[in-house]
This record gives structure tokens, C-alpha cells and sequence, in this order.
């Protein structure tokens, strides 16, 4: 996912293309906010000029609004002054100034260098907080694993004494009835499952020891991971592993929503 929202002055429009183009370059995933003034420095000669009539809609409206909502507080030249066109610089010469991108790029350079900083250092405390993810939901696979051949050998036997119950007195095929009890236990059984689980967790933890962006990996691999958890919960008819889904499914949706904020 990455998303830009420019808020640029008019001296800065001309070089906007250049400035999302650099910054998609740098910037890989995220939302990304830039916002810029243009300041004119003390070697620009020109001319303040006062929109009086603006100066007097803002005052007539910020009065109206303290009035209607009885708001507390004086309305005074600093708060006018700073409102929108009220005062403006008029440079000598006429016309208004532009930037060119040469000039503004070594700044757009460093703020974009600053951003991957600071996400670095949040990265490292995010990637902390998956690897407990990860050792939550390996903790809770744990449980399902120790507990999966008890309750196989379980639905096993209940399996084959629904079958006994529903054909005594009658004549069947013991062979044929052994096949179908095999097949039945086999849709139940979730060792495959939980192969496939403890693949996806080791994927997990290999990319989060990379330096690489991993955010889309492990996004794919939080829904393989959901998938098998899912299957699993189905299959299970075992208060045990019911549980263990459970927390599983609680660590899997946080463990989703944090890598919203990974690269």
C-alpha cells in the first residue's frame, strides 16, 4: 500500500511531479503526507499589501461565530493578520516566484532520509512485537500438535463405535467397513494442516530477519496462516484445540493489523 497527499504553496506546483516521483522512489509502502511553505528570505525586495475588505470579512465572520456559539476570547490584529490573503508579500518587479526542482530536491532528499530513520527504529520495535506474535501462535501450534494423535485415536474409536452400533445384527463387509472408517478418520485428521502451519511460521520469522521490505510476504503469509487455522478449527471436534484455535485466530488479527505500519 502506498498513498501520497502533497500540500504544496503555488511557488512549489511546477516541481510537483518531480517531487512524487522521487519520493515513490525512495519511499516504498505507506502513507505519505508532505507538507511545504515558501518562505521569502530578507534579500527579496518587495511590498506587504493589506486586503482590507478580506481583513473585514474575517473579522465580521470570526465575530459572528464567537457571537452565535458564545466563544470566549477577543478577536485581534494578530488573529486577522494571520488568516489567508489578509497580508501579502508583492515582489518588485512584479511576478510571482517559482522554484526549480534542482534547488528543492537536496531538502525533499533529507526530510525523505529523516522519514526512513525514524521508521527504521519504529521497524525494529514493530518486528519485536511480530516476533511475539509468532512465538504465541507457535506456542498455541504446539498445543494443537501434542494434542492432535490423542484426539485422532479418540474420533477413531468413537467413529468405529457409531459404526458398530448402526450395524449390529446386520452383515457386512469388516473390509469395506475398515476402509470407510480410515476415510472418515482421514477428513478429521489435521497433520497436514499443521505441517503446512509450522512452514508458514518459519516463513515468517526468515522474513522478519531480513533487511528487505517483507510487508507484502508476510501479508500473504498471514492469510495462508488464517486458511490452516480455519481448517483446522473445522476439523478439530476437541475442546483442547478449539481453545488453541482460538487464541490463535486473536493473535493472527493483531499480528495483521501491525504489519499495516511494516514496510
Amino acid at each position: 500500500y502506498y498513498n501520497q497527499q502533497l500540500k504544496l504553496p503555488f511557488e512549489l506546483a511546477g516541481i510537483e511531479g518531480p517531487m512524487r516521483e522521487r519520493l515513490r522512489q525512495v519511499l516504498e509502502r505507506g502513507h505519505v503526507t508532505v507538507s511545504a511553505r515558501w518562505l521569502e528570505g530578507p534579500q527579496v525586495q518587495g511590498t506587504v499589501a493589506v486586503d482590507l475588505e478580506r481583513a473585514r470579512q474575517v473579522l465580521a465572520a470570526a465575530k459572528e461565530l464567537k457571537k452565535r456559539l458564545k466563544l470566549k476570547g477577543d478577536v485581534d490584529l494578530a488573529f486577522v493578520a494571520r488568516q489567508s490573503d489578509v497580508l501579502t508579500v508583492q515582489r518588485d518587479g512584479g511576478g510571482a516566484a517559482t522554484a526549480q526542482w534542482t534547488e528543492v530536491a537536496p531538502i525533499v532528499d533529507r526530510a525523505a532520509q529523516a522519514l526512513l530513520a525514524m521508521r527504521s527504529r519504529e521497524g525494529a520495535v514493530l518486528a519485536a512485537e511480530l516476533e511475539r506474535r509468532l512465538t504465541a501462535l507457535e506456542t498455541a501450534a504446539q498445543t494443537i500438535e501434542r494434542r492432535a494423535p490423542e484426539r485422532l485415536v479418540a474420533e477413531l474409536t468413537r467413529l468405529k463405535k457409531a459404526v458398530a452400533e448402526l450395524t449390529a445384527g446386520a452383515q457386512v463387509d469388516e473390509q469395506r467397513l475398515a476402509v470407510e472408517v480410515a476415510l472418515m478418520a482421514d477428513r478429521v485428521d489435521i497433520t497436514e494442516e499443521l505441517v503446512r502451519l509450522t512452514t508458514h511460521l518459519a516463513a515468517c520469522r526468515a522474513a522478519l530477519a531480513t533487511d528487505a521490505a517483507v510487508g507484502k510476504q508476510l501479508g500473504f503469509l498471514g492469510q495462508e496462516l488464517l486458511r490452516e487455522v480455519n481448517t483446522i478449527g473445522s476439523k478439530a471436534n476437541d475442546a483442547v484445540i478449539s481453545q488453541a484455535v482460538i487464541a490463535m485466530k486473536g493473535e493472527l488479527e493483531k499480528f495483521r493489523e501491525q504489519l499495516e505500519n511494516l514496510e
